[in-house]
């Protein structure tokens, strides 16, 4: 079972964003289009990605002072062009958020849509990648709706009252040939069902990939920590879940958990407070089994706040 194609909706975003680029005031929000750089061949066929998940906090009117997104955003570009992640995994940018992020970063192309309506409305779960290094399948990816009618634009079935929504792409990594899947999603921050429900249905569209041989990364805002049970269920753990004894059979690892096993100060919610303290990790990067996991990395250092999370980053290698 596959949702939501991402041949037709891409075309809407693209025209969307097209439309809303051009004259708009605020930031420069168009760029030159240009064809992909070449790059280097790596011979030993190790898939090796930088990830970052990172939810930017969405526009908000009563956000003043460093806190509104144009204070910001400026502080967000300059940490993405040190970090050099080659995929990111925004979550609650806005249509106008998301411009801005994707003409400051000319090295990245997005893929996403507003969860209220398919297009510009509502907060996008987007992915930014590196154009020179990956090439988007454009007929492997697209969004789906956390909910019992995933390809109906705004659904929300399951005690969730906002949408909410996955989105996934298929990159092919130009340097080695080699596929791989990407998914980003945000989950409700109070329906524990909607997120129960919500690890089940992005593991099934997981299971049910056009190339079952190609590793996956998840990323997202969870908006739960690694115990809840959604989280367990995801990472292979047999877990109690909408009202049953379950397992997923191809769980992921949380990438993490592996570098920091035990660490106690892991917050990446903080409420504009800019410390760590606590287990409140909620943004989290899952990846397949068998992956290496060189670092994984809570982004707490940056100053002034850009977010009222800290992003997380991952490397991971995946031999061939």
């Amino acid at each position: 079972m596959v949702f939501m194609s991402a041949s037709w909706w891409q075309v809407l975003l693209v025209g969307a964003l097209i439309g809303a680029l051009i004259g708009m005031s605020g930031c420069q929000r168009t760029r030159e289009v240009r064809p992909a750089k070449a790059v280097p061949v790596r011979l030993d066929g190790v898939l090796d990605l930088r990830l970052m998940s990172f939810n930017v906090r969405y526009e908000n009117s009563e956000d003043w002072g460093q806190r509104a997104w144009r204070e910001r955003v400026g502080g967000i570009v300059r940490m993405i062009r040190q970090q050099r992640p080659d995929c990111i995994g925004v979550q609650e940018a806005l249509h106008g958020q998301a411009a801005d992020l994707w003409s400051s970063l000319p090295d990245y192309e997005f893929f996403g849509v507003g969860r209220d309506d398919g297009r510009r409305d509502g907060e996008y779960s987007g992915i930014f990648y590196q154009h020179d290094r990956f090439q988007r399948d454009l007929a492997d990816g697209g969004t789906f709706w956390l909910s019992d009618h995933p390809t109906e634009p705004g659904s929300k079935t399951w005690g969730n009252e906002i949408p909410r929504v996955a989105a996934w792409v298929r990159l092919v990594d130009r340097s080695t040939g080699r596929g791989f899947y990407l998914f980003n999603t945000h989950w409700d921050h109070r329906s524990q069902e909607s997120r129960e429900r919500a690890a089940k249905l992005i593991a099934m569209q997981i299971d049910h990939r056009k190339h079952l041989d190609e590793p996956v990364a998840l990323v997202g805002d969870f908006n739960s920590v690694e115990s809840n049970p959604a989280m367990t269920y995801l990472t292979g753990k047999v877990t109690s879940l909408v009202g049953s004894q379950e397992v997923w059979k191809n769980g992921l690892v949380n990438a993490y958990e592996i570098q920091h096993a035990g660490e106690k100060d892991r917050r990446t919610l903080h409420f504009w407070k800019g410390n760590r303290d606590g287990a409140v990790k909620v943004d989290h990067i899952l990846v397949s089994r068998g992956a290496t996991i060189e670092s994984a990395e809570i982004l707490s250092e940056i100053k002034p706040l850009v977010s009222d999370h800290f992003p997380v980053t991952a490397r991971v290698l995946f031999s061939r």
